[in-house]
């Protein structure tokens, strides 16, 4: 059985360990076969006692390497070899191997090896470990057959001649009776498949085609007793003539207990290895395991042209839990902490515990800093939830420190080195937080973070406002319309521009939260003012493409304004032109239905996008709107004057209407309206107002 590395000491275990080793060595003499394994990165070689008997080596005298079996190995089978490591190395299967060796006293043994990779989590080759065992006696058993004939017939070793063609049995001696359980005259109303459960047609046609290349062949297989059990048998196969019939003699030799031997083996160099490179306490891999993660991460980063980012966490007053509790209770807050931390981040990122209250982890593929601090405030987040362990419940918090490559360092030691500088700087800022190395990144994720969660308080607290930027007909200087333009009234820091928190919004997706309540809080004050027997226009709303690809969009806008008593006619949304033409079709049809409904619809920043002429005939315009940036230079800039004048012209043949924003001088105006644009919004008319000041407004006109 494996040994329970987890619940006892590593002292306990290795006395466990050593308890085995000495059962194996008995078991390997009484079987005639030695044990042996090979560190595939070191070149170091371990062989059993039994090892060193079959070369006819001294133990005490002779260092075991895997050069020193090949120059043992005859010539002629040192090939074979090479191909045989190969092979395991390749599949990660057992290989099989026989050939020759020549002992230290000259004498010429036939082996044969059994022999398997072992790989790290990495899946990168690491050990080599095998069997030999001396097969020289079946060999010679082969060579002097008719002489042997006897011996052969009273042998412990399961021998078999089988008919080439049809594969029935022609004869076995007594020990194959023997193992299987059947009588002589059952075996010869038999064929191979009846006592080999998991042999099929293709296995053993791949086998003859093998005979037919090599004089013999060895393979591993299962066999089937009469009452249904099953044990491994190792065969020996050669192509004889058997009384003038074409067939295959098979000596089967019962290798259950050597298969049970590499098990154990293999689970408890497993174990070890695992031991080795993982923390006993969180099973997490340790700080050997992770700089080996690291450089490998470090190396794919390079190829691929990544950026990855290491976290390096450290508890807050960890030790007062120690000293106040006991270790005992520390270790499951350890524990807890290392699931926490497992699941705030992905499959293919690395956690690992350096040791004592020290956590790393590697962020393979980051695309920005934000995406690391997400990482880092969920981390935060996570720990600050209380802890109940036994009849205690704690509450702890964690400094974490950042560093990115290929930004901060491109070596592993001063990716660890910094990450662990803006730890300790984390920890000077109070606890309880993160920071990255580099000061102006820890400034900018910091406020992209907090920005985000006090929209997400804003809306939920509804702190935002709507003011109304009046549209004039410059020629009847009477209002046309109003803009509704989103305000944030921070509670502690006052108006927010929208310059402030619209990217963010739109980003995180909480654009369409913030859509939803500006339009309705809009539309709302309109019908109230026309309620009021006052003429505001038309109100313009701005519509982000995510909120019109909602599936319910059009019926809540329909439900809203049946809820407000809003008619269509006072309605025009606006859409980028950019944001269109990312997917113009389906654009196309929503567009439709509310163009059907009897809204407006407008292109918001007109000229500053890539849209297709074959596309804009085909949406259901109303409106062009003149982006400001054309406008600014339109009496100084060339350029800017004909887009205008082209603009103009665009839409006067599509027969839609035009407006131009941003106007804030007299000449702009005047070239606007001779151009054929005298519809206009701008400081030069107003600015931006509260809905108070637009009742002033439209009252006065009025």
């Amino acid at each position: 059985m494996p040994i329970d590395i987890k619940n006892d000491s590593l002292e306990t275990a290795l006395k466990k360990l050593k308890a085995r080793e000495e059962t194996f060595a008995h078991l390997e003499t009484i079987l005639n076969f030695g044990s042996w394994e090979v560190d595939l990165i070191t070149h170091k070689s371990k062989w059993s006692e039994q090892s060193y008997k079959i070369y006819g080596l001294d133990e005490k005298t002779t260092e075991p390497t895997l050069e020193l079996f090949l120059e043992h190995v005859l010539p002629k089978d040192i090939e074979k070899i090479h191909a045989g490591i190969k092979q395991s190395i390749e599949t990660g299967l057992v290989t099989s191997t026989a050939c020759q060796i020549r002992r230290e006293d000259g004498k010429i043994l036939d082996i044969f090896l059994n022999g398997q990779v072992i790989f790290d989590d990495n899946k990168k080759p690491i050990k080599l470990i095998g069997t030999t065992q001396d097969i020289s006696e079946q060999v010679a058993l082969k060579k002097h057959s008719d002489e042997l004939a006897n011996l052969l017939e009273f042998s412990l070793n399961e021998i078999y001649i089988v008919d080439y063609h049809s594969l029935q049995y022609l004869y076995v001696n007594q020990g194959a009776s023997k193992a299987l359980q059947y009588s002589l005259d059952e075996f010869l109303e038999m064929t191979i498949y009846d006592v080999n459960p998991f042999l099929d047609k293709e296995s053993v046609t791949l086998l003859k085609q093998e005979l037919e290349i090599k004089k013999f062949i060895l393979n591993r297989t299962q066999h089937r007793r009469k009452d249904g059990t099953t044990y491994d048998v190792q065969s020996y196969i050669h192509k004889i003539n058997y009384h003038g019939i074409d067939a295959y003699v098979i000596f089967d030799n019962d290798i259950s207990h050597i298969i049970q031997t590499e098990k154990l083996l293999k689970i408890q160099s497993e174990q070890l290895h695992h031991q080795a490179h993982h923390d006993t306490l969180t099973n997490l891999p340790n700080r050997t395991l992770f700089q080996d993660r690291m450089a490998q991460t470090i190396i794919s980063a390079k190829r691929n042209s990544s950026n990855f980012a290491l976290l390096f966490i450290d508890l807050d007053q960890f030790k007062k839990i120690n000293d106040s509790l006991g270790h005992h209770i520390g270790d499951e807050v350890l524990i807890e902490v290392s699931h926490r931390l497992k699941e705030s981040i992905r499959e293919e990122d690395t956690l690992s515990r350096l040791g004592g209250d020290e956590f790393t982890i590697i962020i393979k593929n980051v695309k920005s800093p934000q995406d690391v601090a997400h990482i880092a405030e969920k981390i935060i987040n996570s720990m600050k939830l209380p802890l109940k362990i036994k009849s205690h419940t704690l509450f702890i918090s964690s400094s974490i420190g950042i560093s990115l490559y290929p930004q901060d360092a491109k070596a592993q030691h001063d990716l660890l080195k910094f990450a662990d500088t803006a730890m300790y700087k984390a920890k000077d800022e109070g606890r309880d937080n993160f920071q990255f190395y580099s000061s102006d990144m820890t400034a900018m994720a910091f406020e992209r973070v907090v920005m985000e969660n006090s929209l997400r308080v804003a809306i939920k607290e509804e702190q935002f406002i709507v003011y109304f930027q009046p549209q004039y007909n410059a020629i009847t200087n009477r209002v046309e319309g109003m803009e509704a333009l989103v305000r944030w009234q921070h509670p502690q820091i006052g108006l927010v521009p929208p310059g402030k928190f619209i990217p963010i919004a739109e980003e995180s997706g909480l654009i369409i939260e913030i859509d939803r309540l500006v339009m309705k809080r809009a539309m709302s004050q309109f019908a109230e003012w026309y309620a009021m027997g006052l003429n505001p226009g038309v109100l313009a709303l701005n519509l982000a493409m995510k909120q019109l690809a909602e599936d319910d969009f059009i019926d809540k806008l329909l439900e809203t304004m049946d809820e407000l008593n809003f008619k269509a006619q006072w309605l025009a949304l606006e859409v980028t032109e950019g944001q269109i033409m990312n997917n113009p079709d389906a654009s196309i049809e929503k567009l439709k239905e509310i163009s059907k409904m009897g809204i407006e619809l407008a292109i918001d920043d007109f000229g500053t996008g890539y849209s297709s002429l074959a596309y804009l005939k085909k949406l259901p315009l109303d409106k062009l709107k003149i982006d400001q940036s054309f406008v600014r230079d339109i009496t100084t800039d060339e350029d800017d004057a004909a887009i205008i004048k082209a603009i103009i012209a665009l839409g006067s043949s599509l027969n839609m209407k035009l407006i131009a924003e941003g106007v804030e001088t007299v000449e702009q105006k005047e070239f606007l309206v001779q151009n054929g644009c005298p519809n206009i919004q701008g400081y030069l008319f107003a600015r931006p107002m509260p809905s108070d000041e637009v009742v002033s407004l439209i009252s006065a006109k009025d």
